[in-house]
């Protein structure tokens, strides 16, 4: 219904809220913020699993019962443990650092061929990194082949007295089956931030999950700092003002990306077609009826789409816009300056 929409802009990393695919189709570009609350995750995560490894929150439950339990007993430190990151994105990674840093040994599983940081091992089944590993923390996307991803086989798979932690989707882990086996003893604490299904605003919520002891639970609080929407703030807008009046691209979730420097004494037209053969023939074909001389052309495409930016040293008139306009196969055509 928005013809005239250029760019959309999510303020935050998941994108399901977002149909790319029709955004693509009508040339309207889409951002979010992939980084910004990378290192607010990231803390959270290690904060949890020394509470997880340390028994803490069993032990402050007591003492706000009024119970002085005072006891080493299945309180252990982080140092020497071996800790499982399943998906080594940018909060896998940076949690591998930092949980390095601690004293852990890190090993991780992705599907994609990633590079290890620091002393970190990659695992080449998720079944070798659950037999390892002391605790799993899970930092896997949010596509829908990631639908309970971590289940009851996986649980089992997992070393006897384990910790688990997600952190990153509520659809990704099976709930009955975490909630058996934290019940039965086979892992030794959870922390969970997301569910799959989320209340839209805040207010009563349940979980099978609740009442197990030593089982953090918090609200997808995972990116919520006040410097990360702060980084979210700066990052999206300058994301949007930078394509409305440069043309880039860079970090478009469904747009090839293209950086330029903005030009003096020119114009820049931005034209984004289907990507078909003779669609940039045809653009050029345009322009040198009009007689304009190219002063720069960048051209990037993906499997559907063709996004160009032509920089012209010459003044143009309307006849060129509305030729351009008519090329086959075009989606959008802006005039930038």
């Amino acid at each position: 219904a928005a013809n005239k929409l250029l760019v959309v802009g999510a303020f935050c990393i998941g994108t399901t809220q977002i149909d790319l695919h029709y955004c693509q189709k009508k040339g309207v570009v889409v951002f979010n913020a992939p980084y910004s609350n990378t290192r607010s995750v990231v803390e959270l995560a290690v904060g949890q699993i020394i509470m997880l490894m340390r028994n803490i929150f069993p032990r402050s439950v007591e003492i706000h019962n009024g119970q002085w339990n005072k006891t080493a007993e299945n309180s252990r430190e982080v140092r020497g443990k071996n800790l499982g990151i399943v998906g080594y994105g940018n909060i896998g990674k940076q949690l591998s650092v930092l949980a390095e840093a601690m004293g852990m040994r890190v090993y991780y599983y992705d599907l994609e061929d990633r590079l290890a940081l620091g002393n970190a091992k990659k695992c080449n089944t998720l079944e070798d990194l659950l037999n390892v590993s002391d605790v799993v923390s899970l930092h896997i996307d949010d596509s829908i082949s990631n639908h309970n991803f971590i289940g009851e086989r996986e649980l089992a798979q997992m070393r006897d007295g384990a910790y688990f932690i997600n952190l990153s989707r509520g659809f990704v882990v099976d709930i009955p089956a975490l909630e058996k086996a934290l019940k039965n003893g086979k892992l030794a604490g959870a922390a969970i931030d997301v569910y799959p299904d989320e209340p839209r605003r805040n207010g009563p919520f349940s979980t099978p999950l609740q009442g197990i002891p030593n089982v953090i639970l918090t609200p997808h609080i995972g990116g919520s700092t006040e410097e990360a929407q702060m980084n979210i703030a700066d990052f999206v807008p300058n994301k949007i003002m930078d394509y409305i009046n440069s043309g880039n691209t860079v970090d478009a979730l469904n747009f090839p990306n293209i950086r330029l420097p903005k030009q003096n004494n020119a114009h820049r037209f931005l034209h984004i077609h289907r990507n078909l053969p003779g669609v940039m023939a045809h653009i050029n074909e345009v322009l040198a009826q009009y007689e304009m001389n190219i002063s720069g052309q960048y051209l990037s495409t993906n499997k559907e789409l063709g996004y160009v930016i032509t920089d012209l040293d010459k003044d143009y008139n309307k006849d060129v816009i509305r030729a351009l306009k008519k090329v086959e196969h075009t989606i959008k055509f802006r005039v930038l300056y």
